[in-house]
């Protein structure tokens, strides 16, 4: 059924403090291996994100693994690292009011989570903060979700689409691909947010807030225009 708007919701520094994440992560891995130990773990780390083309911390763990097999107290602290990802108390990593933020958004439209990462830790980010049942369970994760729109519109068609995004990149990636159909919101949260070179090379987001909170506040009625529905047009990708 073809609604009149859907709001796509980011997770990563968008609802959750995903550069917290990240530091405790290196806090972590730094106490269980040392200098040289984390040093590994990261440049492995950031060897398949290149190749892969997204973060994947327990592949990179199960990638360090291969190499320490033989020095069994590492691979015992290797258990120990995966079970903190898997276990991380991320609703405590919320930003404030990211959860009382969605259901104001249902005046307008359908609320649905589009994240990207790998098929383990980030459905548990959802999952474990409370943002899953937040939006119904209607979730989507790909690789690169600035690429799958036509899949996303399949899942949820909408006669218009609001993105709510961290990232210059990805905002202005699938504003040129779906155009005015699609309206853009930015919050200035996280470090891609606040990286001067990012914002100055892309265009500037249709909305921007300050803080995820401040979306209850805001009247997105204006982007409840009539649009003529088209489901050729509208599929922009193969699911």
């Amino acid at each position: 059924m073809t609604v009149d708007l859907v709001f796509l919701l980011d997770v990563d520094n968008s609802r959750l403090d995903g550069d917290r994440i990240v530091r405790d992560l290196h806090d972590r891995i730094a106490s269980a291996f040392g200098v040289a130990g984390a040093q590994r773990y990261w440049t492995i780390f950031d060897a398949m994100r290149k190749v892969q083309g997204y973060v994947d911390y327990l592949g990179a763990l199960q990638r360090d693994r291969l190499v320490i097999e033989a020095a069994s107290a590492e691979v015992r602290r290797l258990r120990t690292i995966s079970s903190f990802l898997i276990d991380y108390p991320f609703a405590d990593r919320l930003y404030p009011r990211a959860l009382e933020a969605i259901a104001p958004l249902r005046r307008f439209g359908t609320t649905v989570l589009l994240t990207d990462g790998d098929v383990v830790l980030q459905p548990r980010k959802p999952q474990r903060s409370g943002l899953w049942d937040a939006v119904d369970g209607r979730v989507l994760i790909y690789i690169h979700k600035e690429k799958m729109l036509g899949a996303v519109q399949h899942h949820y068609p909408a006669r218009q689409d609001g993105i709510v995004d961290d990232r210059p990149r990805v905002l202005a990636a699938m504003k040129a691909i779906s155009g005015a159909r699609l309206s853009t919101i930015f919050p200035r949260q996280g470090h891609y947010a606040h990286d001067a070179a990012a914002l100055a090379a892309q265009p500037p987001a249709g909305y921007t807030v300050a803080h995820i909170g401040e979306l209850a506040e805001r009247d997105f009625s204006p982007l409840l225009v009539q649009r003529p529905f088209h489901p050729a047009n509208a599929t922009l990708e193969t699911p």
